[in-house]
């Protein structure tokens, strides 16, 4: 059986960018995380060991977003990466950073990366 853990909307303020004002100034961002597992057992059990821990997940975005990138496309590759890494029982995975108000010419709320697998 299949089973779905998102943990959608976790807000950072951080200084990825490539431009030297984005460094310095940084920004807000938003990212969701959705993880296809197997947490049957968990369901059965109440055991938090038998499911993808998200309070793990939420500080391992934390901890990859507050790592300076150029590109929201490189901390989302991070965060990809980790997860497989270090999170047992990841099936899928689908990751969403979303940088607010990004410094374009033109009237844009948000750009977006989404990265599955």
């Amino acid at each position: 059986m299949q089973h779905t853990i998102e943990i959608n909307g976790i807000k950072v303020y951080a200084h990825h960018g490539c431009l030297d004002e984005e460094a310095k100034i940084g920004g807000n961002y938003i990212v969701d995380v959705c993880i296809k597992t197997d947490f049957s057992v968990a369901a059965k059990t109440d055991e938090l060991s038998k499911t993808v821990d998200y309070v793990t997940i939420n500080a391992m975005v934390k901890e990859e977003m507050n790592v300076r990138s150029k590109l929201i496309e490189h901390v989302g590759q991070r965060i990809v990466d980790r997860i497989k890494r270090d999170v047992q029982g990841v099936q899928t995975l689908r990751v969403k950073v979303i940088k607010l108000c990004p410094p374009i010419n033109g009237d844009v709320d948000n750009v977006a990366i989404i990265i599955e697998g």
